[in-house]
């Protein structure tokens, strides 16, 4: 590191350790002093100690820029240093009333006022930056003073030049050595005053650089939203890389482009068998014959067993074993462990019948028994059921045509139809039968004991000698009566 980055590094190091001290409210700076108000209650004693553990002093007597500090809206009583024939037997101290009438007074040294007035001495101080047509200058420093009215600044003093209304800023200083640095300056520095972060190539050369879908903009210190903000490379896979005059969508590291898509090739690297294949869009590892992935690790190959034992598959410092097989290791000194098979019958893991073999094993059943869905377990075979295994049913897919009625449905709807045509010639008889006995039976008894009276003409004379003739029977019946 060279001496004046150095010492920009250590400046910038006493100014930050000042700023935890104490907290300035106002600042003016002219030449090589500066003076700041601190409205902190303190006594005489303790406005003292807060003066010099910040790296200054209590104001010594009302200099002229001493107004300056002290501006509206402040008002309240203030410590300061008077001069040797001031304040012998007390302290000195300034009121400021709220139309700014400044009064110097005699108080008790014990007693707390509202703050107090600390000058300090500048080395090497910058003057006010010269910014562009149009920009106004917006100065920071660690102590927090309020300098943009000042003459001189600190050293360590940040300056940023920018338009009013401006998205973003003109340009960024710093103040070292009586003269402005402007960003990017050296990294170890406030990160070279990069909004981002700040690379270094060289002692001399520092650039700011701006994370994946910004840019850097113009001023050399900001980042702004480049092509690549907004995300259009959303592909699996895809990384946006801004180029000249826009972007790019290419392929994160691990993937290749393959058919217009970004794939996954990470794990082609790490295949034990150097063989790797793609497999839905998705390459896996393969491994050559004889051999098959592990089921512990998708890069490693294990040996496929043919016989009851076999070696182990290394991984890691690691012994695996292919599935069915087990770890072992022989009685003897130093031997290497191997894998040996599991006889998965002597586990009872079959209902009824199991058969072992190198790596897997096989259940079956008694006869009238079938193996259950989860082909370890017996059923029974029901009687309706053909054969000794199990066969599941599924629902046939539809005929075209209408399906031929069965034989035996045939003779049961014949049988059926003449049952019921006999049932109902036999009800007619029955119905016919009785009727015609009721009609043999049948008597008109008002039509038998009822006078018949037949029509005849008659003349004139008929009908008188009828006339004369009725009378006279009823009288002879009436008469006939009374004897």
């Amino acid at each position: 590191m060279t001496s004046t980055a150095l010492s920009l590094l250590l400046c910038a190091l006493f100014l930050c350790g000042l700023e935890e001290t104490v907290r300035a409210h106002r600042g003016y700076c002219a030449g090589n002093e500066c003076f700041a108000l601190f409205q902190d209650p303190e006594d005489y004693a303790g406005a003292q100690k807060s003066c010099k553990d910040s790296g200054g002093q209590l104001s010594p007597y009302m200099h002229e820029y001493f107004r300056k500090t002290i501006k509206s809206p402040v008002s309240g009583s203030f410590w300061f240093k008077g001069k040797a024939d001031e304040c012998n037997q007390s302290c000195c101290s300034v009121s400021v009333s709220a139309e700014q009438d400044l009064s110097t007074k005699e108080k008790p040294c014990s007693n707390t006022l509202d703050g107090f007035v600390c000058q300090y001495t500048l080395e090497e101080p910058c003057g006010s930056l010269q910014a562009g047509e149009g920009a106004q200058v917006r100065y920071s420093q660690p102590l927090d003073f309020d300098l943009d009215d000042s003459e001189t600044f600190p050293r360590g003093t940040i300056a940023v030049a920018e338009k009013l209304g401006g998205k973003y800023p003109d340009s960024k200083h710093v103040c070292f050595s009586s003269r402005w640095i402007r960003a990017p300056w050296n990294c170890e520095v406030l990160k070279g005053g990069c909004e981002q972060e700040c690379t270094s190539t060289s002692s001399k050369t520092h650039t700011c650089t701006c994370p994946a879908g910004k840019t850097l903009h113009a001023n050399k210190f900001t980042c702004t939203d480049g092509p690549c903000a907004l995300n259009p490379c959303k592909d699996e896979g895809e990384k946006c890389e801004v180029s000249e005059g826009g972007f790019n969508c290419t392929c994160k590291d691990g993937f290749v482009r393959e058919d217009g898509v970004c794939v996954n090739v990470t794990i082609c690297l790490k295949c034990e068998h150097m063989m790797c294949d793609k497999v839905n869009g998705v390459y896996e590892c393969g491994c050559r014959k004889g051999f098959r992935v592990s089921a512990h690790d998708p890069t490693k190959c294990e040996v496929i067993c043919t016989g009851r034992d076999c070696p182990c598959i290394r991984s890691e410092d690691k012994c695996f074993c292919p599935e069915g097989y087990v770890k072992d290791t022989p009685d003897t000194t130093n031997s290497q462990p191997f894998c040996t098979d599991i006889d998965e019958c002597e586990s009872d893991r079959c209902d009824q019948k199991c058969e072992n073999s190198y790596g897997s094993y096989r259940c079956s059943c008694d006869e009238n028994f079938k193996l259950d869905h989860d082909e370890h377990t017996c059923v029974r075979i029901e009687d309706n059921e053909e054969g000794s295994g199990f066969t599941p049913s599924y629902p046939a897919p539809p005929s075209p045509h209408p399906a031929v009625v069965p034989s035996y449905i045939k003779t049961g709807s014949v049988l059926g139809i003449t049952v019921f045509m006999a049932l109902c010639a036999g009800l007619l008889f029955f119905l016919i039968r009785n009727a015609i006995k009721r009609c043999g039976k049948f008597e008109l008894s008002s039509i038998k004991h009822a006078d018949i009276f037949y029509l005849q003409q008659v003349t004139t004379e008929t009908y008188k000698r009828l006339s004369f003739d009725k009378p006279f029977k009823n009288d002879s019946q009436i008469l006939k009566s009374q004897l």
